[in-house]
């Protein structure tokens, strides 16, 4: 097979998933609408199920809905059978994903289902399906044709229903208002939650923030920022509203200026006023952004009255590995 050839056959198929999901989108109607406001309400968790390339495609809806604010959970069809049906309690909803919707595995489950009267939201391509006639909430998932020649290897079915379960995710954040930070702190370990992980997170606060007044002594200045170890302090005034800092660059200017003299200056006289501050609920990357731009290793941590809640430094953000 030609490169040519290769290149080829990889657009066909990306464009064959593209020319479903377009159709597939257009199918979106009031069943969907009906889906989502039943998990919108969901007293307990939305169950996925699915078998083969279906269970797969199950897997990553329940993790998906999951990280978005929707508590979930996969249900193996064949464990299920084995005692795992014991996971499923009445405030839960169901998920069965699959194609055919015939999927001998999934039927047990959807008597015990209907059984003990639990919600079923079927994902299917065969609307005339035992896993349609089944279900209280049908999201038809049909494609014309698989991403493949022969019409038999799951692509463009797959790709479409896990299409049906992102949007299901995506539509409950945005009613749930669901936002970036909610993300952030179900991921506080992954590259994500770094991203989004904020300043108050990472500062030094309360007796930890090095502090001083204007009419402060250099003396008690440089034993302030030696006691501290974060090679800075902030000066502020008696309402403990920011000021000025000075940071160790700060110190040896000024006796590069004033020699031994700088012991007998104030803070107000060697501080750099109105530093760089940001709120503690800024992103720390945008913190890091900061700190880079302006070559400094401390950034203050101020509220809108201009009181000093915190102070960030460049190791802090090491810590976190987000670059």
């Amino acid at each position: 097979m030609k490169n040519r050839e290769i290149i080829k056959t990889g657009q066909n198929v990306i464009k064959s998933e593209a020319l479903a999901l377009s159709k597939l989108a257009r199918s979106i109607d009031e069943n969907f609408v009906k889906a989502v406001h039943l998990l919108s309400h969901i007293e307990g968790r939305a169950i996925v199920t699915g078998i083969g390339k279906s269970g797969l495609i199950g897997r990553k809806i329940a993790a998906t809905l999951s990280s978005c604010g929707t508590p979930s959970m996969f249900l193996h069809p064949v464990e299920a059978g084995h005692g795992d049906l014991g996971m499923i309690v009445k405030n839960d909803v169901i998920i069965a994903v699959s194609y055919s919707g015939n999927t001998k595995e999934i039927i047990p489950i959807l008597d015990f289902v209907k059984r003990i009267g639990i919600k079923l939201i079927g994902i299917t391509g065969n609307k005339n399906s035992k896993l349609a006639k089944y279900s209280d909430i049908l999201l038809e998932a049909k494609v014309d044709q698989e991403a493949e020649p022969d019409n038999v290897v799951p692509t463009s079915s797959s790709t479409a229903a896990l299409a049906i379960g992102d949007a299901l995710a995506i539509t409950l954040m945005n009613i749930k208002n669901f936002d970036r930070h909610d993300f952030a702190s179900f991921h506080p370990r992954g590259e994500l939650g770094k991203k989004l992980l904020k300043v108050k997170n990472l500062m030094h606060k309360g007796q930890q923030v090095p502090s001083v007044q204007p009419d402060t002594p250099m003396t008690q200045v440089l034993k302030e920022m030696t006691e501290k170890q974060l090679g800075v302090t902030c000066v502020v005034d008696m309402n403990g509203r920011l000021e000025g800092i000075i940071t160790d660059g700060d110190l040896r200017r000024k006796m590069q200026d004033f020699g031994k003299d700088v012991f007998n200056k104030t803070a107000k006289e060697c501080m750099t006023p109105k530093p760089l501050a940001v709120d503690k609920e800024a992103l720390a990357t945008e913190a890091l952004n900061i700190m880079e731009s302006n070559k400094i290793t401390s950034l203050l941590i101020q509220n809108k009255e201009g009181k000093i809640e915190g102070i960030i430094h460049l190791h802090d953000l090491w810590r976190t590995e987000m670059f």
